[in-house]
């Protein structure tokens, strides 16, 4: 079975020098990256237009649905939070 929590190799945030490195290995990319993005909007291809702006305008908040269709959910949080524990497990 395998590890559950702590350290594990690979695990965690890359260093900011890998992080720097990536960078500076896209960038000669940027202008095709652009054009092609340019390219998709002036085609009216939606999924360039949608990109361009959750970038420029920022991502809308996704709001989730805690119901079940459409009704509320019959337990209260008090019941889901709150457990008997002076009951013997059988």
């Amino acid at each position: 079975m395998g590890m559950r929590g702590g350290a594990r190799p690979g695990a965690g945030r890359k260093s900011k020098a890998e992080e720097i490195k990536l960078i500076e290995q896209l960038t000669p990319l940027a202008p095709k990256a652009l054009a092609a993005l340019k390219t998709g909007i002036e085609a009216g291809e939606f999924p360039f237009i949608k990109l361009f702006y959750e970038y420029y305008a920022g991502k809308p908040t996704d709001h989730v649905d805690v119901t079940t269709d459409g009704e509320k959910l019959n337990t209260g949080i008090q019941e889901v939070v709150i457990r008997d524990y002076t009951k013997k497990k059988e």
